[in-house]
C-alpha cells in the first residue's frame, strides 16, 4: 500500500494519483458506546460494574470476547467487498494507558490494534486512527467515555501532556506504515469553560476558545511531526466538528480537515422529503427537508467553507441515518442517506459512515434480534427505551422519562427566570445527566447479572452473536453505499 499524502485539496498516493477515501467507522470496538453495544452508561463504568458482579478475571474475559468477535478479518473482507477503501478506528485511550500509570503504555491494546492493522493491510483497506476518548475528556458526552459531564482536558496541562505523549507513541510505532491513512487527533472536541459544555447546553451564547484549541492542535501536530513527518493528520472543528471559522489556517503539510454532518433528515421521525420532527437539541426540528435543503446545509457548514477557503481536503468523518424507528420510517432515512452521500461526492469530500456494526440502530451489519446476546439483554433494551437512557435513541416513541425531564426543566426555568436559558438545551443536559449517566449506571449491575452464572465457554458462545457470520446485513444501506463506492 502507498503512504498517502496531501497535494493542495487532494489526497494522493506516492505517484500523485488521487485517492478518494470512502468507508465506515468501527464504533463500539475499541471504544464502546451504549447504543452500539447494547448496555447503558459509560464504558469504564460498565467495566467496573462487571468486575464487581462477575469478578475481575471473568469480566475481562467477557470484554475480550466481545471485542474479538465485534471486528475481525471477516468484517474487513466484507467492507472491502462493497468497494470501501477506508475504515476509521475509534480508540479509547484507556486501552493504551492507565490513569494510575500515566505515560506507560499497554502492550495488550497495541496487540489488538496491530492484528487489525495487519488484516487491513492484507486486504488493501486504509485505516484512520481516531482518538475518540482522550485523557480528561475532550467533550462531555458518553462517546468520550465521560460519565461526569465535565470536560477537564482543555484546562489541565497533565491531561494535555498525556494526550501529546500518547500520539507520540502512536507515531513511533506506526511511522512509515502505509496501511494507516493518517491520524485523527481527536473526535468531536468541544472547547469552552472548565465546566464542559455549560454555555452550549444551558444557554444559546456558545463561544469557542479558539486560541486554546489552536495552541493544543499545533503542539500535538508538531510533536507528531518530529517523529513521523509523513502521515496525514486529520483535524476536526470545535463544537463536535461543526465550527471551523476560528481554526488557524493550515500550518503544516499533509493536513486534512474533518467535519461531522448529522442532519434531521437522517434521524426523523417524519417523511423525507418532508418536515422532520427531530428530538435532539443538536439537530434542527420542524423544518422541511429535501435534497435542496441538504445541499444548502452542507454548503453552509463551516467545515465545507473552511475546505473551500484554504483549498484543503474535506473528510466527512461521521454522518448517518437511523433505522430503528417504525418500519415505515426506514425508506425515508435511506433516501436521506442516499442524497447526502451524493452531495459529498459532487463536492469531492471523503467520507466514512457512522457506524459499521451495532445492535440495530444505524449499522451496516446488525446483530440478529434472535441471537443469544440480544435475547439475553432484551430486558435491558426495554429499560433503555422506557427510561430514555440512550441519548442517541430519543426519537423512538414512548418518552416517559424524557417527559418528566421536560417538566423539571420548565420548573427550573420558571424559578430561575433567566430568559437566556435555552429550553431544548436545558432538557438535553438534564436528560444526559440524569438518564444517560445516573440512570445508566443504576442499570449496569442488572446488565452484569445476566452473565454472572455463565461459564467462560457459555460466555464465548453468547459473544459470538457479534461475529460477522451471525449478523444481519442492512441491505438497503449496503446498496446505497455500493452505488458510490463502485
Amino acid at each position: 500500500m502507498d503512504l498517502l499524502k496531501v497535494i493542495q485539496n487532494r489526497i494522493t498516493d506516492s505517484a500523485g494519483k488521487t485517492v478518494k477515501l470512502r468507508g465506515t467507522c468501527i464504533g463500539g470496538w475499541m471504544n464502546m458506546e451504549d447504543f452500539i453495544n447494547g448496555y447503558t452508561g459509560s464504558e469504564h463504568g460498565l467495566r467496573h460494574a462487571m468486575s464487581e458482579v462477575l469478578g475481575k478475571g471473568k469480566a475481562e474475559f467477557f470484554f475480550e470476547r466481545m471485542q474479538h468477535y465485534f471486528f475481525g478479518e471477516d468484517d474487513i473482507k466484507f467492507i472491502k467487498s462493497w468497494g470501501a477503501n477506508t475504515v476509521r478506528l475509534p480508540l479509547n485511550y484507556r486501552h493504551f494507558e492507565d490513569d494510575e500509570m500515566p505515560f506507560k503504555y499497554k502492550e495488550s491494546g497495541f496487540k489488538v490494534l496491530d492484528k487489525v492493522l495487519n488484516w487491513c493491510e492484507k486486504h488493501g483497506l486504509y485505516v484512520i486512527l481516531d482518538l475518540h476518548a482522550v485523557q480528561g475528556f475532550q467533550n462531555t458526552h458518553w462517546h468520550s467515555d465521560n460519565d461526569i459531564r465535565h470536560s477537564f482536558f482543555w484546562h489541565d496541562k497533565h491531561y494535555q501532556d498525556r494526550f501529546v505523549a500518547l500520539w507520540e507513541e502512536f507515531a513511533r510505532r506506526y511511522r512509515g506504515k502505509a496501511v494507516i491513512a493518517g491520524y485523527n487527533l481527536m473526535n468531536e472536541p468541544c472547547v469552552n469553560t472548565p465546566h464542559g459544555d455549560y454555555p452550549q447546553t444551558f444557554f444559546s451564547n456558545y463561544k469557542p476558545d479558539w486560541e486554546r484549541m489552536n495552541r493544543i492542535y499545533k503542539r500535538t501536530v508538531d510533536a507528531i511531526r518530529k517523529i513521523d513527518p509523513d502521515h496525514i493528520i486529520f483535524l476536526e472543528g470545535d463544537n463536535y466538528s461543526k465550527l471551523f471559522d476560528g481554526l488557524e489556517a493550515p500550518f503544516a503539510g499533509n493536513l486534512v480537515y474533518s467535519s461531522h454532518n448529522y442532519t434531521a433528515a437522517g434521524f426523523g421521525p417524519g417523511a423525507y422529503p418532508g418536515v422532520s420532527d427531530a428530538k435532539t437539541a443538536r439537530i434542527e426540528s420542524g423544518v422541511y427537508w429535501d435534497k435542496e435543503k441538504q445541499i444548502q446545509v452542507f454548503k453552509e457548514h463551516q467545515g465545507t467553507k473552511f475546505a473551500e477557503n484554504y483549498n484543503v481536503p474535506l473528510w466527512v468523518g461521521e454522518f448517518g441515518s437511523v433505522y430503528n424507528g417504525t418500519a415505515g420510517e426506514v425508506p425515508y432515512r435511506l433516501a436521506a442517506m442516499d442524497d447526502q452521500i451524493s452531495i459529498f461526492e459532487d463536492f469531492g469530500a471523503h467520507w466514512t459512515t457512522w457506524t459499521y456494526k451495532d445492535v440495530g440502530v444505524m449499522g451496516i451489519a446488525m446483530l440478529d434480534p434472535e441471537s443469544e446476546y440480544m435475547q439475553r439483554i432484551s430486558s435491558i433494551i426495554r429499560m433503555k427505551h422506557r427510561l430514555n437512557t440512550d441519548d442517541w435513541m430519543i426519537w423512538l416513541p414512548g418518552y416517559e422519562a424524557r417527559a418528566t425531564i421536560d417538566s423539571l426543566a420548565k420548573h427550573l426555568e420558571d424559578v430561575i427566570e433567566d430568559p437566556n436559558i435555552n429550553h431544548s438545551f436545558n432538557v438535553a443536559a438534564l436528560s444526559q445527566s440524569i438518564l444517560t449517566v445516573y440512570t445508566g449506571a443504576l442499570i449496569q449491575p442488572a446488565y452484569a447479572k445476566i452473565f454472572k452464572d455463565l461459564s467462560e465457554e457459555q460466555m464465548d458462545k453468547v459473544m459470538q452473536s457479534f461475529a460477522f457470520k451471525n449478523c444481519n446485513i442492512n441491505d438497503g444501506l449496503l446498496n446505497i453505499l455500493k452505488k458510490y463506492t463502485n
